[in-house]
C-alpha cells in the first residue's frame, strides 16, 4: 500500500548555516517571506532594496523573528543600470571572489498603468523584471560558487503562459498594454533568460543549478502598487478571483524555496503551485511554456546589448 506524498512546506528546508544567499526585492512580498524562511535556517541573507531605510525594515522585521540572524542590508535599483553596477562593485569589495551560494533574482513590477521610461530610457516594467536582473546576474556570476549545491533562482510569473516576446516592441513604444503585454512580455523574457542561462552553464561544465519558479497568485504589494484606477479589467479580476484562487505571499514564496534549497528541484526545471490553474497550493515541477523554450540566444544578445554588459559563463 502506498501513501500520499507530504505536502513540501518551508519545514523541510534543510539547514543553511554557512551559505550566503542574496535575494532582490527581499524587502517585501514572497521576496521577504524567502529572505525570511532562509534566515531562519541559518543562512546569510543579503537584501538589496531601492532604498537603504527600506532595505534596514526588512532587516528588522526579520530580526523581529528570528534569533539572531544573519542579514545585511543594502542599496539596488534594478530599474538603473548604473544602479546595478554600483552594487555589484558593493558586493564585489564586501564578498570578494566565488562568495555566492544562492542567487535569487525576485524583484519585479507589475502592470504600471501607464508607459514609463526608466533613467536610461527603457519601458520599466522591461528593465526592472528583465534586463536589471540580467545585468546583476552577468556580474555577480563570477562570484558564484562553482559548487554542486551553488544555485540561481529565477522568479517568473504564470502569465507566461500568454505572452510572447515582440522583438519589435521591447520598449512597448509601438503599443503598452501594462499587464497582457508588458509584463508578460517581461515576465516570459525572464523565463527565456532562465533557461538559456541553464543551457549555458550546462555546455561550459558548471556544477551551478539554474532554475526558475513562479508563486502562482500571490497576494502581494506587487498588485496593490500597480495598476491605477484605469485598470479596470485588472481590478474586476482581482476582485472576482482573489477568494477562490489566491494565496498568501508566504505560500507563495514556497516554489522559490523549493528551488532554491529542495534536493528534489533539478537544473532546468520549473516550480509552481499544484492547485487549479497553479494558482495557489503547495510546490511541484510545472510545464515550462512552449515559448519559453524559444529565442533564447536572440534574447541573450539583445540583453547583452542593451545593457552594454557582456555575460560569458
Amino acid at each position: 500500500m502506498t501513501t500520499a506524498k507530504q505536502p513540501w512546506t518551508a519545514e523541510q528546508i534543510p539547514s543553511q548555516e554557512g551559505r550566503r544567499v542574496l535575494i532582490t526585492g527581499a524587502n517585501s512580498g514572497i521576496g521577504f517571506e524567502t529572505a525570511l524562511e532562509l534566515a531562519r535556517k541559518g543562512a546569510e541573507v543579503v537584501l538589496p532594496a531601492r532604498s537603504q531605510q527600506k532595505a534596514e525594515d526588512a532587516a528588522a522585521r526579520i530580526r523581529a523573528r528570528v534569533p539572531s540572524p544573519r542579514v545585511i542590508p543594502a542599496i539596488l535599483d534594478l530599474a538603473s543600470q548604473q544602479s546595478v553596477v554600483d552594487f555589484a562593485a558593493w558586493f564585489a569589495h564586501r564578498f570578494p571572489g566565488p562568495s555566492l551560494d544562492l542567487l535569487i533574482s525576485n524583484a519585479g513590477v507589475m502592470a504600471v498603468p501607464k508607459r514609463e521610461l526608466t533613467v536610461d530610457g527603457f519601458e520599466r516594467q522591461f528593465a526592472t523584471n528583465f534586463l536589471g536582473p540580467f545585468a546583476l546576474t552577468a556580474l555577480l556570476y563570477r562570484h558564484v560558487k562553482q559548487q554542486h549545491d551553488s544555485r540561481i533562482v529565477i522568479v517568473s510569473s504564470s502569465i507566461t503562459k500568454w505572452a510572447r516576446i515582440e522583438f519589435d516592441n521591447l520598449q512597448s513604444e509601438r503599443h503598452y498594454s501594462p499587464m497582457g503585454q508588458a509584463y508578460a512580455q517581461s515576465k516570459l523574457a525572464d523565463s527565456i533568460f532562465a533557461l538559456e542561462l541553464h543551457r549555458r552553464v550546462t555546455r561550459a561544465g558548471s556544477p551551478v543549478a539554474v532554475m526558475s519558479a513562479h508563486p502562482g497568485y500571490a497576494v502581494t504589494n506587487l498588485q496593490t502598487s500597480g495598476p491605477g484606477d484605469g485598470f479596470s479589467l485588472f481590478k474586476l479580476s482581482t476582485i472576482v478571483l482573489r477568494p477562490l484562487l489566491s494565496q498568501d505571499a508566504a505560500h507563495g514564496a514556497l516554489p522559490t524555496l523549493f528551488a532554491a534549497v529542495s534536493p528534489e528541484a533539478v537544473p532546468g526545471g520549473y516550480y509552481g503551485p499544484d492547485g487549479l490553474l497553479e494558482a495557489k497550493g503547495y510546490p511541484r515541477a510545472v510545464k515550462i511554456p512552449k515559448r519559453a523554450m524559444q529565442d533564447g540566444e536572440r534574447l541573450w544578445e539583445t540583453a547583452e546589448r542593451l545593457t552594454n554588459t557582456s555575460f560569458t559563463v
